[in-house]
């Protein structure tokens, strides 16, 4: 237990020199999201993922058997929508390689005015779900979760990945000392995992509570916030920003 809770706060907060520096807790706050835009999409817009994947393609298959309340059109655009946004943050990554933390920074930028086109639809066309305009904040959305996919995969932080947890669930009990693993990054998993959990959480009371504006406000704000702040600690002179 005391090996758990120093991981975790050293992922919350890394200690001076890490190699990863402010990602881990980064990557944690854009997990939060992750749970956020899912509960916005799976509650608020239809049975449909923008960020989980893996889901959206076992919905694809029960929309395709005819299952009630699963759209083929909803989840196929959605993953097309996601493919693309990882496409095009490949893209970005190779550009901006060179330093991982200009590298996040940016990309969350461009997040957060896919997030701005998203909302501005929720509040102008009110209930979304079963109607057209639904597509106007699946498609954003999704673009924005491939991009974050993406850029998270290529900073190669163990563990966080921001958008689904089952190798990490895995790796939390597989990897254990008692097996001849290792485990000391299981602070970091448990994080992980509880950040997805939570964030899901919030926006399905948010939701419920006060509509799918303020939860997309909510996450414009994360994103806004967590840009800023990454951009200023993005020095050119930061060792972990050129860690491998």
């Amino acid at each position: 237990m005391r090996t758990l809770l120093v991981d975790a706060a050293r992922t919350l907060v890394p200690p001076k020199g890490d190699r990863h520096g402010p990602l881990p807790p980064l990557l944690l706050a854009l997990t939060v999201l992750t749970g956020l835009v899912d509960a916005v999409s799976y509650l608020g817009l239809g049975h449909v993922f923008v960020a989980n994947m893996t889901g959206n393609v076992v919905f694809l298959g029960f929309a395709l058997a005819g299952a009630q309340g699963h759209s083929v059109l909803a989840s196929g655009v959605s993953l097309a929508a996601f493919v693309t946004g990882a496409a095009a943050g490949g893209r970005f990554g190779g550009r901006l390689a060179a330093h991982r933390g200009r590298l996040v920074a940016g990309a969350m930028g461009v997040q957060a005015l896919l997030f701005a086109a998203a909302l501005v639809v929720s509040v102008v066309a009110g209930s979304l779900e079963g109607r057209p305009a639904r597509f106007l904040v699946i498609v954003p959305l999704a673009l924005a979760m491939g991009l974050q996919n993406a850029v998270a995969r290529r900073l190669g932080v163990p563990d966080v990945t921001t958008t689904v947890v089952n190798q990490t669930l895995t790796g939390l009990v597989a990897d254990t000392a008692d097996v001849g693993g290792a485990a000391h990054r299981r602070g970091r998993r448990v994080l992980s995992v509880l950040a997805l959990g939570v964030g899901g959480l919030t926006g399905g009371l948010l939701l419920f509570g006060a509509g799918m504006p303020l939860v997309l406000g909510v996450g414009l704000g994360l994103l806004a916030t967590a840009a800023a702040v990454l951009w200023r600690l993005s020095t050119p002179d930061a060792v972990w920003a050129t860690a491998p």
